[in-house]
Order: C-alpha cells, then sequence, then structure tokens
C-alpha cells in the first residue's frame, strides 16, 4: 500500500467518523459532567476538585472561540476521536499492516459502542484515550527502531497526560513491567529515561505543587468516590464489561491480543498483551470502573486489523467478510447504546427490549442501580428545563431584587445548567458548595432574595421566612426527576450561619 492510498483511505474513515458524532451531537442535551467541565473554562487553575486542569484549557478555548454552543462543545471529543483513528492506523502500518488491517483496525474503534459514547462527550475520558494511544504508538517504536531517545516523547506524552487525568500513571506502572518480563528490558536502562522522567516532572509540577497547596483534593475526591461509587462495584460484572464494552468489535481485538500473547512470529509485539492484562489486574484489585480500562483496548483493535489482514489469507479470507458482518450487525444493534440517535421514550423502549433479550449492564448505574435508559443518557435530559423555571423565578423580581438575588443550587448538575442554559435568559452565576464549584462559592451569604434548586424542601422552612415553589421537572428519563425550583426571601440569621459552617467544613477538606 502506497502512501497516497494509505492516507486516502485514513482521511475517508476519518471524514465519516467525524460525520457521525457532528449529525448527532445535539441529540440530547449537555452531559452534568460536560458542564461542570466547561464552566471551569471561566476559573482556569493548576487543579480542581476531581480532575486535572487539561479539560479547562479545552473549554477556556471553546467558551471564547464559540461561546455557549452544544455543538462546539463537542467539537474537542469528535476532532480528539478522529485523532486516535489517524493513530491507529499509523499503529498499523508500523507494525507492517496495509489497507485491509488498516480498514478493520480502525472500523472496529468506530463500530465500538463504548467509543461511540467516549467520543460523544466532553470528558477527561476521550483524551485519556488519546494520549494512551499515543502513549503506546511511541513505546511501539522505541522497540522497533531501538532507538532509547523515544523515551524523551514518552515522558512528554506521560506528563501531559497527567495533566488530564491520573490515571495514566496506571499506564506506565503497566508498561513499566511489561518491558521488564519481555525481550525489550534493556531498552529501560538508559539515561534517557532519567531524561523522560525528569520531563514528565517538571510538566506535572504545577498540578503537583496545586495539590499540596490545597491538600491534595484528589485524595478526598478518590476516598468520596470509593465510598459512594466503587465500593459497589463488582469484580464478576467488571470482567464482564471487559468484553461487553467493546463487543461489537470482540472479533477482532480478541484475536489481536491472542496474537500478541501466544504467536511466536508476533513475540516482539508481546509487551502490548502484558500491559493489557496489567492494566485489567490493576483496575480490578482496586475496585475501578469497567471503563478505567478502556484506554487500553484501542490498541487491540490496532493488532486485530493486522492479524485479519496477515493470518486470514486464502481460503480463511472470508473470515474476514464475516467478522465485518458480525460487527456490523452488533453496532447497529448496539448503536442506541453508542449515541444519541433515539427520542428519550423511543429509546426507554429499546432499553425495555434491550434489557429482557440481552442484557440489563448497559442500564446500571455507578450506585449499582439500575436506569430505564443507561445512566449517562438520563444526565443528559431536564437541563434546559431547568434553566427555563429558574428563569421564571428570577423575572418575578424587580430589577433591583435581580441585583439581590443568590441562586443556589444542591449540586454541581443543577449549577452547571444554570451557567450554560442560563446564558440566553441573562441568569447570574449559580452558587454551589459541590465538587469544583466549592472552590468559586462565596465565604457568607449576604443577599435578600434567593432561587433554591433542591428535591425537596430540606431545611428551607427554617433558613426562610418566605418561600414558593415555582415549578417542577417531572421527566422519568431525568435522573432528577422530581427536581423543584424555589424562591425564597427574607432570610433568617440561621441561613449565614448555616452556610458558613457548611462552607467551612468542604472548604477545610481542601485545605482552605
Amino acid at each position: 500500500m502506497d502512501r497516497k492510498s494509505f492516507w486516502i483511505l485514513t482521511f475517508g474513515l476519518v471524514l465519516v467518523n467525524l460525520a457521525i458524532h457532528f449529525l448527532t451531537s445535539t441529540n440530547y442535551e449537555l452531559h452534568r459532567d460536560e458542564m461542570l467541565y466547561f464552566e471551569m473554562g471561566n476559573h482556569l487553575s493548576w487543579g480542581f476538585a476531581s480532575t486535572p486542569p487539561f479539560i479547562s484549557f479545552l473549554a477556556f478555548i471553546v467558551k471564547n472561540i464559540f461561546g455557549h454552543q452544544e455543538f462546539c462543545v463537542k467539537l474537542f471529543p469528535a476532532l480528539f476521536g478522529a485523532s486516535i483513528l489517524v493513530l491507529i492506523a499509523l499503529f498499523i502500518k508500523e507494525i507492517g499492516g496495509k489497507g485491509l488491517g488498516v480498514f478493520t483496525g480502525c472500523f472496529a474503534f468506530m463500530i465500538s459502542t463504548a467509543m461511540l459514547r467516549t467520543c460523544s462527550l466532553f470528558m477527561p475520558v476521550i483524551f485519556e484515550l488519546f494520549f494512551w494511544f499515543l502513549f503506546l504508538f511511541f513505546v511501539l517504536k522505541l522497540i522497533n527502531r531501538q532507538n532509547p531517545k523515544y523515551w524523551i516523547w514518552i515522558g512528554i506524552i506521560l506528563g501531559i497526560g497527567f495533566l488530564n487525568k491520573y490515571s495514566i500513571l496506571i499506564l506506565g506502572f503497566s508498561t513499566t513491567i511489561a518491558l521488564l518480563i519481555s525481550e525489550h528490558r534493556k531498552l529501560i536502562f538508559s539515561k534517557y529515561v532519567l531524561y523522560a522522567a525528569l520531563i514528565s516532572l517538571l510538566i506535572v509540577s504545577p498540578n503537583v505543587i496545586w495539590q499540596i497547596n490545597h491538600n491534595f483534593p484528589v485524595i478526598t475526591h478518590l476516598h468520596e468516590l470509593y465510598r459512594t461509587q466503587l465500593v459497589y462495584v463488582s469484580k464478576t460484572a467488571f470482567l464482564v464489561d471487559q468484553l461487553l464494552m467493546n463487543f461489537t468489535a470482540i472479533l477482532i481485538w480478541v484475536p489481536g491480543l491472542i496474537m500478541v500473547l501466544f504467536y511466536k512470529s508476533e513475540k516482539k509485539y508481546r509487551l502490548f498483551g502484558y500491559i493489557l492484562l496489567i492494566v485489567v489486574f490493576l483496575f480490578l484489585v482496586t475496585n475501578g470502573k469497567s471503563y478505567y480500562t478502556l484506554g487500553i483496548y484501542a490498541i487491540m483493535f490496532a493488532f486485530g486489523g493486522f492479524f485479519v489482514e496477515k493470518y486470514l489469507i486464502g481460503n480463511l479470507r472470508i473470515v474476514n467478510y464475516l467478522i465485518v458482518g458480525f460487527s456490523l450487525l452488533t453496532g447497529m444493534i448496539n448503536l442506541p447504546l453508542g449515541l444519541q440517535v433515539l427520542p428519550k421514550e423511543q429509546m426507554g423502549k429499546y432499553c425495555a427490549i434491550f434489557s429482557k433479550y440481552v442484557t440489563t449492564a448497559p442500564m446500571r448505574g455507578e450506585n449499582n442501580n439500575y436506569f430505564p435508559i443507561p445512566q449517562d443518557y438520563m444526565d443528559m435530559s431536564g437541563w434546559k428545563e431547568l434553566a427555563g423555571i429558574v428563569s421564571v423565578a428570577y423575572n418575578k423580581l424587580d430589577m433591583n431584587q435581580k441585583k439581590d438575588c443568590i441562586i443556589y443550587a444542591n449540586n454541581y448538575g443543577q449549577a452547571g445548567a444554570i451557567d450554560f442554559y442560563g446564558k440566553k435568559y441573562n441568569l447570574p452565576h449559580a452558587t454551589s458548595i459541590n465538587d469544583s464549584y466549592i472552590f468559586w462559592a462565596p465565604d457568607s451569604l449576604s443577599a435578600t432574595n434567593y432561587i433554591v434548586t433542591d428535591g425537596h424542601l430540606g431545611d428551607i422552612p427554617e433558613l426562610f421566612n418566605n418561600y414558593i415553589e415555582i415549578g417542577e421537572i417531572k421527566d422519568i428519563y431525568f435522573r432528577e426527576n422530581g427536581l423543584k425550583v424555589y424562591l425564597c426571601n427574607h432570610p433568617k440569621p440561621l441561613l449565614n450561619q448555616f452556610f458558613k459552617k457548611r462552607i467551612r467544613e468542604n472548604k477545610e477538606v481542601y485545605g482552605f
């Protein structure tokens, strides 16, 4: 396959992939996490409560170039997904693959339910996939050329990847172990490894310093994550999900894994199989979520494409068509689970049928509970309605009252929706003490008028002399179904004491 044909094929697949995401990216509302990350673009920092700073820089770019546009928020995930396709093609070319291998490996990525959803969400996961693949691509170059200078690039990628998601350290550790037990172990004993480590430390140092100055909120976040979510992770479900996440491409990536682990002719690449096994094992024993391992599978799509081209030849060539056919068929069946192609009501009917005849796994939530549609989709609904109800409450106030009004949201999802979708209503920024909003919250409250979003009255009667319910969201496909908006005024003296106590307790956790 000549250079021109390679790039024509690769960019053809990239254009198809981009079209798929551009045509579906705004079918649902933004995810609660996307709105949080987007708001971080207004508060650039070297660290946040639950994530490193990389995504905030991207949010800053989107916000200042395009403004509050759903389509533009989805732009970076789609572009990074397309970049991964290019890397898959280059990886296959590097190991000796040609047209069929490139097509099959890229097709596996494009048809994967998990990859489709990941490439549609403005979250650190898609950027993690990119940095993991780029890291492993340079590991491939390292062993193919036996040139230790590639460690410099590996160190740079590790550092930048760390600023996106700390879990890249798992990949770095797994790669080190895999190299030590492989035939390439001598590559570790090089001065360039030290240079790479120093470069990585230099890149990550601003975030590390920020963590130190803020009492390591990442540890607090991990502790809370384990207490509220990871404790519910079943090891059996975790292992089953390793097959289900990329089931549509299972006939491509599993043969790729088998090839690198057991074929003597491919012993050179065995360390990549070791890396996958070590990554899966580490997340298994630490109760990680199933998708934490997602970044390692794209590399097996590449090896799977290479396997199909190199070993399914002669009379076995027909198997190639069967594999692509199976992947396409299962991919179309699973498509609504990867992309928001069905309206919520139809998605509910689809999931009911899917759960009955296939598996309930895609509808399992982070707390091991089950939803009528996937949890991610439940988190992409109701936000526009919430902003609309808050605007109704806000417009009940006169101009002077509006200047003396605080919108208080019970969690970052509600706050993010008010900040993003409330832009068209000219709503003031929401106040919350949940997640990274804690860093932007005032130390005390002094307003006379408050708009409060909550699922129930809670402490409102004890904190305000007057309050009325403005509206309620009733949507079974909204994760916070029953969420209410209250307009409150004439706060009691207890309000500021109550808030100061809560804000102080929360900020102490983060080292303020």
